[in-house]
């Protein structure tokens, strides 16, 4: 019911798409229209389930919001959200007093839950609205949306991180057969560029850095806080051994200059960032050794 943001019915077919979800949409008509054609719609397909999207709206606007109210009496629906951007802080506060008096919610759902705010906005949402905060969003993806635990919330506000949801991202995209390997190879001194690569793909599967890092505790301290991460760098790396042959990746021993000027011209990124990486990886195999040294010593003497 959004016919006011260009390209916002487009935006919703994609992702309907994507999760194999009906999307409804007409044209030439107003949003209170559309939203109770879509009623019978899906009352005549026997779809039990029906999310209207409705456009944003400032709430100084007394049109729009005359028209969210109408739409809430056209179509009665059971759930009404209240979407508010997670780190608009206080701000938000004025514009849900007003949402909550025109129509009444039931809930309340938080969005980039992801960046550098803790959500300290929930606690007065919650307390202005008298509704909970069913859901929050952490990433534009479509598993980017999480049931909302108010314990995680509490230790998020708290700096102290969120270590039980890091754990549940990294479990749900790692595969354990994969890891097994993986540490077979760690043993065996036997990682390379190429195992480094899948492990960045796994990172990002999780998340940004940024996500990740709020999610461990002391977060808040001195030294997290002032420790900017750029995400772009990790793509900036998976373009660097992208560039590279299968033979480099599982040897970078035989990258010379040359190679490097080739690798960093098929990078797009200087040869400086190649040479670091390079490095970088070099310093990590040296210190894998010595872990393996570390252990064997352990268990020859247990």
């Amino acid at each position: 019911a959004d016919i006011y943001r260009p390209a916002a019915v487009d935006q919703l077919k994609t992702i309907g798409s994507q999760i194999n979800v009906e999307v409804f949409f007409e044209t030439d008509k107003n949003p209170v229209d559309i939203s109770k054609n879509a009623v019978v719609y899906a009352k005549e397909k026997n779809i039990d389930a029906i999310i209207i999207d409705t456009a944003g709206r400032l709430h100084l606007d007394n049109d729009m919001m005359l028209e969210i109210r109408r739409l809430k009496e056209s179509v009665n629906p059971d759930e009404i959200f209240y979407v508010a951007d997670g780190m608009s802080g206080q701000d938000a506060i004025n514009s849900v007093k007003v949402f909550n008096n025109v129509i009444p919610l039931t809930g309340n759902l938080l969005t980039k839950m992801d960046g550098d705010s803790r959500g300290g906005a929930a606690l007065s949402i919650c307390s202005i609205t008298g509704v909970p905060i069913k859901f929050i969003g952490t990433s534009e993806k479509i598993d980017g949306i999480e049931v909302f635990d108010p314990k995680r919330m509490a230790d998020r506000i708290l700096g102290f991180g969120d270590v039980i949801s890091l754990v549940e991202k990294a479990k749900s995209v790692v595969d354990e057969k994969n890891v097994t390997e993986l540490e077979k190879k760690m043993r065996d001194n036997k990682f390379d560029l190429e195992d480094f690569k899948n492990q960045i793909q796994q990172i990002k599967k999780i998340g940004s850095i940024s996500s990740i890092l709020n999610m461990f505790p002391g977060r808040s301290s001195k030294a997290l806080k002032n420790l900017r991460m750029d995400d772009r760098q990790i793509i900036w790396t998976e373009a660097i051994i992208n560039s590279m042959n299968k033979n480099e990746r599982k040897n970078p021993n035989i990258i010379n200059g040359s190679r490097r000027l080739r690798i960093a011209k098929g990078s797009g990124r200087p040869v400086q960032e190649v040479n670091a990486l390079l490095k970088q990886f070099t310093q990590m195999k040296k210190m894998m050794k010595k872990m393996n040294k570390f252990n064997k010593f352990n268990f020859a003497s247990i």
